[in-house]
């Protein structure tokens, strides 16, 4: 069996379960390690992502590679997701390098696109998918947000727009043929001061509209209530990114202050890949996969 077959069978038995996978975002290799130590520690299945910058930071292959390293040195069960990709040219470039999930996201990299490119590129896309197996995930339109730590308050005004409606879910999943949805309910990308909040409601209509797997972008900040019910409604995937990030950063100079003298690097680094782990591990016990690895 393939990695790209394992992958559907890891969604087709989350969705059957009612718990989701977190898709967890990387930016150096110390990030990948506590993913994987959590997956362990956890016997969780999960999605390692990387978003166009984070490839060109650290070169597609190379998580390729790095992420089967661990795999196979920890035996986890451990999918890579290409994360908003900007563009057919690099999805197609994570299919050939063997990802096992693509989320092909137009209007991340063209606000301004219409609906119809959008349809015509993620189809492409599903289409060249074909050659491996892998998912493909897109979306309808502009997410809000970004996948930083922000001192704004959320306009859910703003966000409230944006959200998917069942009967162009429908539209959009029947004609791009994706096997993800990545849905819009109250999520986005970010730290916000207020905490998130999803229209579950909402979300039980999408779910009893379209046949397709149902992702949620945006989930740091979110009260682990929501995830919880999401799951049951039928969510699949969850990204989370923004929690590691601050996590990652606030640790490190926490370490840089503790310890002005240590120039070994590594030695700075076992509390962040700490701090990281812990938040990965409990987004495993929230989204529901603590326990359901298959490997």
């Amino acid at each position: 069996m393939t990695n790209q077959h394992k992958a559907r069978a890891a969604f087709g038995r989350a969705r059957k379960h009612h718990y989701a996978l977190g898709a967890f975002n990387i930016d150096n290799q110390e990030t990948l390690v506590a993913i994987v130590k959590a997956a362990k520690a956890k016997n969780s299945p999960c999605l390692v992502e990387v978003s166009h910058g984070e490839v060109q930071a650290m070169g597609l292959h190379n998580v390729r590679d790095m992420a089967d390293n661990y795999k196979q040195e920890f035996g986890v069960e451990l999918y890579l997701n290409l994360d908003h990709s900007p563009s057919v040219e690099a999805a197609m470039a994570a299919i050939d390098a063997g990802f096992e999930f693509i989320h092909i996201d137009i209007s991340q990299e063209r606000h301004n696109a219409t609906y119809q490119e959008i349809v015509n590129e993620t189809k492409h896309v599903v289409e060249y998918a074909t050659k491996t197996g892998a998912l493909v995930e897109s979306e309808m339109h502009y997410f809000a947000g970004s996948s930083n730590v922000h001192k704004e308050a959320i306009d859910y005004d703003a966000v409230r727009a944006t959200f998917t409606k069942p009967e162009e879910a429908v539209a959009f999943v029947k004609a791009t043929g994706i096997d993800t949805l990545a849905a819009s309910i109250g999520n986005l990308h970010g730290l916000y001061p207020v905490p998130k909040k999803l229209d579950l409601t909402l979300l039980d209509d999408i779910r009893g509209s379209i046949e397709c797997a149902i992702s949620l972008h945006g989930g740091s900040g979110t009260p682990p209530h929501f995830f919880r019910d999401a799951a049951k409604i039928g969510v699949t995937k969850i990204n989370i990114n923004s929690e590691m990030r601050r996590a990652f950063r606030t640790t490190l100079e926490e370490q840089l202050k503790a310890n002005p003298d240590e120039y070994a690097v590594m030695k700075l680094m076992g509390p962040v890949e700490d701090s990281i782990q812990h938040i990965v591990e409990a987004h495993m016990d929230v989204f529901g996969s603590t326990g359901q690895a298959r490997v």
